[in-house]
């Protein structure tokens, strides 16, 4: 038997499954995928050393062992509700973790209201720094690719076209990220594309729009930024390289915890314009693109 006590998680689990006396109703329940809910019941018999449940074509019945350990634990649900309430009280709104790249963040930080039962916070880390949601350094990741990380759910949102945006069309030149900093794939382009004709520079994409915004050249934007923007007009059609879906990826288990359920559905309500019925589990097995 491992003298290690039960994850707290996991004994959770377990009365959801002890009270639909089904493992597909109980995933469902409780939006854990079914593998990995199989995964887990079978490690907390592991960790107690006792068989838990009766596993047949009628479902999981539990076993004598596993009704005494439902009876033992039966206030678990109320136990954890009561905590969060605690958390959220003592503590007051929880800071959710946000990465995404300027634009998307600036958005964001446009749209998104303070939640009205106090629960969350949005806080934005640098989208260029290196942070990992699988190890759950962050939240919630804006990305330009699907996660190919099994413990990350994700949700496919927009789809994000770029143009090319200017003071007026009489503007002639290309405002752009200096090429000693790591480019984004939108100021590749432009590198690659309109290189010769680029007129002015920057290391920050603020400063770049400002100067575009002050008639220093053109400028590639997202089209849900530059439509937006008064002081600019578009001047060209979207850029079919350019075009690419927009994903939410969240950590399976993450997502679950109610302040960052909330930020996920007030960051999708937000992004698209329609509430969320939340990321979905990395589908195993399947190739998925990683980068962003």
């Amino acid at each position: 038997m491992n003298e290690t006590p039960p994850a707290l998680d996991d004994l959770a689990l377990f009365l959801v499954v002890a009270e639909s006396r089904s493992l597909s109703m109980a995933a469902r329940q409780a939006a854990v995928p079914l593998p990995t809910l199989s995964r887990r019941m079978a490690r907390l018999e592991r960790d107690t050393g006792q068989a838990l449940f009766l596993r047949g074509q009628a479902g999981y019945s539990l076993t004598s062992q596993g009704r005494a350990l439902a009876e033992a634990i039966s206030g678990l649900h109320d136990l954890r509700h009561r905590v969060a309430r605690w958390q959220t009280d003592a503590q007051g709104p929880v800071p959710v973790r946000i990465t995404a790249g300027f634009w998307t963040s600036r958005h964001l930080a446009r749209q998104l209201r303070p939640c009205p039962d106090g629960i969350w916070a949005p806080r934005f880390l640098p989208s260029n720094a290196t942070l990992d949601i699988a190890r759950r350094e962050v939240d919630i990741g804006i990305r330009n690719a699907p996660p190919d990380h099994p413990w990350m759910a994700r949700q496919r949102l927009r789809t994000i076209h770029h143009a090319v945006y200017a003071r007026d069309a009489q503007v002639t030149g290309y405002v752009a990220l200096d090429g000693s900093v790591a480019l984004p794939r939108s100021q590749r382009w432009v590198h690659d594309t309109h290189g010769r004709s680029i007129t002015a520079t920057a290391t920050d994409i603020r400063l770049c729009f400002d100067l575009a915004l002050n008639g220093f050249g053109r400028i590639v934007l997202p089209c849900f930024a530059g439509d937006t923007e008064p002081g600019l007009v578009r001047v060209t059609q979207p850029i079919d390289a350019l075009t690419h879906e927009e994903w939410l990826a969240s950590h399976h288990d993450a997502r679950h915890d109610p302040p960052v359920r909330a930020a996920i559905e007030a960051v999708v309500a937000a992004l698209t314009g329609s509430p969320t019925q939340g990321p979905e589990p990395h589908p195993a097995g399947t190739n998925l693109l990683g980068a962003r």
